[in-house]
């Protein structure tokens, strides 16, 4: 995945978590591995090289070769270290759990989770390597993030069980449920004592919660299973002093509160689905906004003119001149080579609006 974050200083993006007036809004612009099959590559490298701003010092490689995730590859189902089977159809687009280990609670017995210190549960993890990186950028300026896979938590809880076998689980308060999150919780802290250990500046918290309408869990049993192990993962990282950044896709309205309970820094949504309005009268001038930018109406199907309107109106309403807002784009196969350069032009044109 190419990806360039304008957040070329670390000073300037604690500067906008903190509302201390950064110089820019930071943008961060995606291209998914599966635009290299869907676009011409070198449409895309020229339109990268056009935004030196959004993707600084880039040029056109001399030689291209694609790369995909392991769980990101076409009809080449891969197993994960959880035991979860993955199957895409589309090379770059990672896939989705197709056979649950845990789909029979009796597998609970005899199942045997990862060990943390080998694995990040999708694949191989080298903490001793991964510090020795985090010192080297460190050394360079860069920002240093840790990671937590995406679906940590409620998602691997899905993945390992099946989300309708899941959801029964918690309306009949299935007794090994407690055990399955306090085992998850275990693996998930340990990685992040080695994100702290690496003496990183942001540890990412990511997983998706949210559908178009509303929840994928409701909000009693998130509270019951989810938040509390939510809060404990975060307990560590808050006293360190390490920003904290939450993100999860979907309609969060009726979650919000609850995910953002306990020093969340930044929080990293989608506009449209929650409403610019709604972010806005809930976020504006309190807590960082990590707006994520429509993918699913107005950047594939609207004209460049509504995308440049949208993300000016999102910067106008969310942002402020004090800070924090930091925007992100994800682009996937679909959009018009024209709405691509308008998401640009866009992204390079308001990140200054406050200047």
């Amino acid at each position: 995945m190419y990806a360039a974050t304008t957040s070329a200083t670390k000073e300037n993006l604690m500067r906008t978590i903190r509302f201390e007036t950064p110089d820019y809004i930071p943008m961060t612009f995606h291209i998914n591995e599966a635009c290299f099959d869907y676009y011409e590559p070198d449409v895309l490298f020229e339109l990268m090289e056009q935004h030196p701003f959004l993707f600084p010092g880039f040029k056109k490689p001399a030689h291209f070769e694609k790369t995909y995730a392991v769980n990101a590859r076409k009809d080449v189902p891969y197993t994960d270290d959880f035991g979860c089977v993955w199957k895409t159809s589309m090379n770059g687009i990672v896939g989705s759990v197709h056979d649950h280990p845990l789909s029979d609670w009796e597998n609970y017995k005899n199942y045997k989770f990862p060990d943390p210190e080998k694995s990040n549960g999708l694949g191989p993890v080298n903490w001793n390597e991964f510090e020795k990186l985090c010192a080297k950028n460190r050394a360079n300026g860069e920002i240093l993030y840790g990671d937590l896979r995406h679906g940590h938590t409620f998602q691997q809880m899905v993945d390992l069980r099946g989300y309708e076998d899941l959801l029964c689980d918690m309306v009949d308060e299935e007794p090994l449920l407690d055990d399955l999150v306090e085992k998850l919780e275990a693996f998930n802290m340990a990685q992040i004592k080695h994100f702290l250990k690496a003496d990183v500046d942001v540890v990412r918290i990511p997983e998706d919660l949210g559908m178009q309408t509303g929840p994928m869990i409701d909000y009693q049993n998130f509270v019951k299973y989810i938040k509390p192990s939510y809060q404990r993962l975060l307990k560590p990282v808050r006293e360190a002093g390490k920003i904290i950044h939450m993100h999860s896709d979907g309609n969060l309205h009726v979650l919000i509160d609850e995910i953002i309970d306990g020093g969340v820094d930044i929080i990293n949504l989608q506009d449209l689905v929650n409403g610019i309005d709604w972010i806005a009268g809930k976020f504006r001038g309190r807590v960082c906004v990590d707006l994520d930018i429509d993918r699913q109406s107005v950047t594939p199907y609207g004209t460049p003119e509504q995308i440049d309107t949208l993300i000016r109106e999102e910067v106008e309403k969310v942002g402020c001149r004090e800070g924090g807002l930091m925007m992100i784009y994800g682009l996937y196969p679909g959009v018009p080579v024209e709405n691509v350069r308008a998401v640009m032009d866009a992204m390079e044109r308001y990140a200054f609006y406050y200047r």
